[in-house]
């Protein structure tokens, strides 16, 4: 269910089971973190220098799959731990940039693989929220942190008592992920993006992911920030990069970077 292929530098991986809306059961879960795994030990190798997730079919992924839980003994503790915060964490720690096609439902676990990735594009209509007040059950997977820090307390608790469903386009203009594309064009749409972000300066990106990340975990103010962002800045331009970058500029040419 899980496929992964690598071509022109781009490791994409597909989540493959549309007859259930690639819902993921635990041995999905498991072959994706190590899909994942398998995708970033080629950016080590030098053939990777972007990763796209994306699910086949009408919907990116509806969460887990429930019609494998058993209600009498389900140990959710243990599920949660043991396979979806270990795919999870190998999206959010992937070695290059990382960029999520949604389409469709992104539900549960589903909408937390969305939260792992670098950057989100979404289907115009699809749909995102928090459908558990329907299972009897707490929003999972990143949910609460996702919408209390991009929507604020009230739009959350909304989502979360109502179990409505907001669009893709919505989801943009709150501020949940980047960009909004009709469904029929979102795939071609990614795809290009990620094909030019695969051409630029891995090392810069790197740095810049590992800034951005510490500004919203360790909540840095402006000027610790900026500090450390000058000092990034500082050892950058001993770089090949870039040397190839100021030069193609003052070349008028597009750069060619070594990753």
């Amino acid at each position: 269910m899980i496929e992964l292929s690598i071509a022109d530098g781009i490791a994409e991986v597909v989540l493959n089971a549309p007859h259930k809306l690639n819902a993921l059961d635990a041995q999905a879960f498991t072959d994706l973190k190590n899909t994942v795994d398998e995708a970033a030990a080629g950016v080590a190798a030098g053939s990777v220098r972007a990763l796209l997730l994306r699910g086949e079919g009408r919907a990116f992924c509806a969460g887990r799959d429930l019609s494998e839980v058993a209600v009498d003994n389900d140990d959710a503790l243990a599920f949660l731990e043991g396979k979806i915060v270990p795919a999870m964490r190998a999206i959010m720690d992937f070695p290059a940039p990382s960029f999520v096609a949604a389409q469709g439902a992104s539900l549960g676990a589903g909408l937390g693989l969305l939260i792992a990735a670098d950057v989100v594009y979404v289907a115009e209509n699809a749909k995102i929220g928090s459908p558990f007040a329907n299972l009897g059950m707490v929003l999972d997977s990143g949910g609460h942190w996702l919408f209390t820090e991009r929507l604020g307390t009230h739009r959350t608790l909304d989502l979360i008592y109502t179990a409505d469903l907001i669009s893709g386009a919505e989801a943009v203009r709150s501020g949940l992920f980047s960009r909004a594309f009709p469904a029929e064009s979102l795939l071609e749409e990614t795809r290009n993006i990620v094909a030019r972000v695969a051409k630029g300066p891995l090392n810069a990106f790197q740095d810049g992911k590992k800034l951005v990340t510490a500004i919203r975990d360790d909540r840095l103010g402006f000027w610790e920030a900026l500090d450390i962002e000058n000092k990034v800045q500082a050892a950058i331009v001993s770089t090949e990069n870039y040397r190839e970058g100021i030069t193609a500029f003052q070349e008028k040419r597009p750069p060619i970077f070594k990753n």
